[in-house]
């Protein structure tokens, strides 16, 4: 489970996330969708740890910051941030040894699942914004987060990479984790999802559940585009 709760990021006099609160419960998909500059990134980023904020974020039940959630949390960023001299296959063997994963099959299986097997012996350096992605994707799945949140997961990926990463989504509900997704492209959204948060000005002015049989007056495009457009990204 991921709460979120009264949380305030400020910039000097700029807003980035203004009282955000929500939870997202074991076993269910939660999107952050908004416009660039919308405030995604920014929570995404403070759920993680990377930023100091006002208000409280727990982790299963444990402060966000505190090593005992860390554990349980799998972060994949925007942007990946791999080391420039480390290979694939070292990258994935740090990560498994920091987290004490006995297994050495989880490795193997997921550089295989996202075609990285004959690329394990390229240094960072050497990779595409997509290869790095996926590098970072199978990081964050190592150790078998419960909690796992993707920050504009899709950016850069090949097809059949965009293809097992929708996998994974339904794979880590089904297995009773806990998803947090943050994306513009609406179109990237099919039916995995349990609870969409759409973001404006560091804000939730929207939430919409997915909830078999029941129909909606308007579509989740129509929402967002609604909200969205014709107003001011910061």
């Amino acid at each position: 489970m991921l709460t979120v709760n009264g949380v305030t990021k400020k910039y000097k006099k700029f807003v980035a996330n203004d009282n955000l609160s929500f939870t997202i419960n074991d076993g269910e998909v939660g999107i952050l969708l908004g416009p660039n500059g919308a405030g995604k990134s920014t929570i995404i980023k403070s759920i993680a740890g990377l930023l100091k904020y006002q208000g409280t974020i727990e982790v299963d039940g444990l402060e966000n910051h505190t090593l005992e959630a860390k554990r349980k949390l799998g972060y994949i960023p925007e942007i990946p941030a791999l080391y420039d001299t480390l290979t694939i296959d070292e990258h994935l063997e740090f990560i498994r040894r920091a987290y004490k994963v006995e297994d050495v099959s989880v490795k193997e299986k997921l550089l295989e699942r996202f075609e990285l097997t004959d690329k394990r012996k390229k240094m960072g350096k050497e990779l595409s914004k997509g290869m790095q992605q996926k590098v970072s994707i199978c990081c964050a799945l190592m150790h078998n987060p419960s909690v796992v949140i993707f920050d504009e997961p899709m950016v850069g990926l090949d097809p059949h990479a965009i293809k097992e990463l929708k996998l994974v989504f339904r794979e880590l509900k089904d297995a009773g984790k806990t998803v947090l997704i943050s994306t513009h492209m609406i179109d990237t959204i099919e039916d995995y999802w349990d609870v969409v948060h759409i973001m404006m000005n560091g804000k939730i002015a929207a939430t919409r559940h997915n909830i078999p049989g029941k129909a909606d007056d308007k579509s989740l495009e129509q929402l967002f585009f609604e909200i969205t457009e014709g107003q001011t990204e910061s």
